[in-house]
């Protein structure tokens, strides 16, 4: 028993004295997933210039405010992210900022970022756009109120908003021509652009009385804006003819020719197109007529109408005619001198009495024309100087001819003159600049609006027959 207890003391001793490993004081802990989290952005409505309130929003996966923590605010701009700032979120999680807002939307968006740290796993919200509240439009419209046919004048054009601030952008240009025979309707002319100022100008040359108006197009800050109508009067260059309200009106009512082009007369003379040719044979040239198409040129001229303006004029004449015929109808030009109208006379048709284009209705309108492959008027059978190329009729209503049968196209003007239009003497300014060119007034008072060149009728040239339509010629 003694050698027992002996045994168990010692036992009990070695197991005081050995190095048993202690346990530890805090067993280890198994990682866990950081908590969601959740960031929310909100914007307020506010113009262009202002500042928009941004609110942002941290929630923990609980949820729970996520405070105290640093989120970043990004931009897009151009279309691409940037950085717009940092923020920290208060005790409830929010935290509010301020952004000026840009003209363009695309350039409002916003999105708030979080990194995360070891309890919470890193986020970012959706996009928001703060929405732009849209300023009123505001377009003026500034320019002459009337402007002298021909010449350039300018617009000008302020786009701005209703609070004063210039509006950048393009703005579309309206027209409206005035008159019975242009209508009334509204076309785009051209778009401009304001720039910095909100200012643009515009060169324009109207050629007819003319209503404006501008339209500011809307953009994503601003609405559209239109401005109010300016209305340009178009003034004749010279002093339109006045005639004694006594005077008769032609019989034959012709359209205005288009007004004229270039500077000054800018008379053009071109051999006989095919089209021009054309509508002549069977009209004012047929088979048989002392010259043909290669004798013959087109004159294309400026001249003053009785209303003031310059239109485009056109006729046929000899070749060797036409020196004379465009040097006089510059000078008519220079002195201001008017003509009624000046088409060419196969515009008129075929006249079965005169066997070439119809000079009877050509002067019932008063036209101006030279060559015309007929007959004398009233006188059958006899053909016409105007035949040759080598003749011009002027403003034939006011100066009448007195044919065998009769003064034609009307009795009244014959016993009355005009200082720019119809003329009864030599000493008249229209007969002396013809005869300064080259002319003879023929036939006087007897025949007032015909005029020769001198040097003959011209040569004859050979011409194949020409097509009958029902017994008149045709084209």
């Amino acid at each position: 028993m003694r050698h027992l207890s002996r045994m168990a003391s010692l036992c009990l001793l070695a197991a005081l004295v050995s190095p048993v490993p202690l346990a530890s004081a805090e067993e280890p802990e198994t990682p866990q997933d950081p908590a969601p989290t959740t960031l929310a952005l909100n914007a307020t409505k506010t113009y262009a210039g202002r500042e928009t309130r941004l609110t942002v929003t941290a929630l923990s996966g609980a949820p729970e405010p996520l405070s105290q923590v640093s989120v970043r605010i990004e931009r897009r701009v151009d279309g691409s992210w940037r950085p717009a700032g940092e923020a920290v979120t208060g005790e409830d999680g929010t935290v509010e900022v301020e952004r000026t807002m840009s003209r363009s939307a695309d350039d409002n968006r916003f999105r708030a970022s979080y990194d995360g740290d070891e309890t919470h796993a890193p986020s970012t919200s959706g996009a928001v756009v703060a929405a732009l509240a849209r300023r009123e439009g505001v377009v003026r419209l500034r320019g002459p109120a009337d402007v002298v046919d021909g010449r350039r004048i300018t617009l000008r054009v302020t786009s701005r908003t209703r609070s004063g601030e210039p509006v950048t952008g393009d703005a579309r240009v309206l027209r409206r021509l005035d008159g019975r025979r242009t209508g009334t309707s509204w076309r785009e002319v051209r778009t401009v652009s304001t720039g910095g100022k909100g200012k643009a100008r515009i060169r324009v040359r109207p050629r007819v009385d003319t209503r404006w108006r501008v339209v500011g197009l809307a953009q994503d800050w601003v609405t559209r804006g239109r401005s109010d109508v300016l209305r340009v009067d178009n003034l004749p260059p010279v002093a339109p003819v006045r005639l004694t309200p006594a005077a008769p009106t032609p019989r034959v009512h012709l359209p205005t020719q288009r007004r004229g082009t270039g500077r000054g007369a800018h008379p053009v003379v071109t051999r006989i197109p095919d089209g021009v040719w054309g509508s002549m044979t069977g009209r004012s040239w047929h088979a048989g007529c002392p010259v043909g198409r290669a004798g013959l040129r087109l004159l294309r001229i400026n001249y003053w109408g009785y209303d003031g303006y310059r239109h485009r004029g056109e006729l046929v004449a000899a070749v060797g005619a036409m020196p004379a015929m465009r040097n006089a109808l510059v000078g008519l030009f220079k002195a201001e001198l008017p003509i009624r109208s000046m088409y060419r006379v196969d515009r008129f048709g075929w006249s079965a009495r005169l066997q070439g284009a119809d000079d009877y209705r050509s002067m019932a309108a008063g036209n101006t024309s030279a060559f015309n492959c007929r007959q004398v008027v009233n006188r059958p059978g006899v053909r016409s100087p105007h035949s040759y190329g080598r003749s011009l009729d002027l403003n034939t209503w006011e100066n009448p001819y007195r044919s065998p049968t009769g003064l034609v196209p009307n009795t009244w003007w014959q016993s009355h003159s005009h200082p720019r239009v119809a003329w009864r003497s030599r000493e008249h300014r229209v007969v002396q600049i013809l005869t300064r060119a080259g002319f003879r007034w023929t036939y006087g008072n007897g025949d007032t609006q015909h005029f020769d060149v001198g040097g003959g009728h011209g040569r004859a040239i050979a011409a194949p027959p020409a097509r009958r339509c029902g017994g008149a010629a045709c084209d």
